[in-house]
């Protein structure tokens, strides 16, 4: 769990699928639809590759991890075109563009394909949440600097009921662009990962300080 959520977060310390993670977080909602998805499709892909690890040759396990993970994403992607048009639409090329994400084929060479089925899952499950927290923090970061809004469209995701999720934090006459388009996401997740590596510092140098073992001395002092 600490190592999908932080320590070896994909997004923000291995650095993994920085596409999906710049195009699509410019709202909270398709940051979590795209962060579900991809956690459905790396919890499912980390399953099947664990299962069939014993019987994948070596040198062709590559081209056989991809088809399993395109025949995830389709299915992932037909669901979400049935029940989550507006947000398909969204989404658009980056809900196919998933199968090539390197976060899933990582972990499906790194680890499922080396671990039995309990742990691939796990680990599938944690990576996911953690690419998903930092989609959504930086979708969060995004739509408040540059529409003064959060949760702008949730209805897309959840349903015309979720329209009263939004929240209009304060009102713009034009938006920020800049926070909106790629380049501020590029800029928001240099901040993050800057203010990750302090709190990791932080807690370094408390954790060994608090270590750090007290050598008492004794003082002897001669009869007078």
């Amino acid at each position: 769990m600490k190592n999908g959520l932080w320590s070896n977060n994909p997004a923000f310390v291995q650095l993994l699928g920085l596409c999906p993670l710049l195009a699509v977080s410019a709202t909270v909602t398709n940051a979590l639809g795209l962060g579900i998805a991809t956690l459905a499709v790396l919890v499912g892909s980390n399953l099947i590759v664990s299962v069939i690890r014993e019987w994948v040759p070596k040198e062709v396990r590559i081209p056989i991890f991809v088809m399993v993970i395109a025949s995830l994403v389709t299915c992932v992607q037909l669901v979400m075109n049935a029940y989550a048009y507006g947000l398909y639409q969204s989404l658009g090329i980056f809900i196919p563009l998933i199968v090539t994400n390197c976060i899933i084929i990582g972990r499906a060479e790194a680890f499922a394909s080396k671990n039995p089925v309990g742990l691939s899952v796990s680990d599938g499950f944690w990576m996911g949440t953690g690419m998903t927290a930092a989609l959504v923090i930086l979708g969060a970061i995004r739509e408040i600097i540059g529409n003064g809004t959060l949760f702008d469209g949730a209805d897309l995701l959840l349903g015309d009921w979720a329209s009263v999720l939004r929240i209009e934090i304060f009102q713009f006459d034009t938006k920020f662009l800049l926070a909106i388009l790629p380049p501020g996401a590029f800029l928001a997740v240099g901040f993050l990962i800057a203010l990750k590596n302090i709190i990791d510092t932080h807690l370094a140098s408390k954790t060994e300080s608090e270590q750090k073992p007290v050598i008492e001395r004794a003082r002897i002092t001669g009869n007078q």
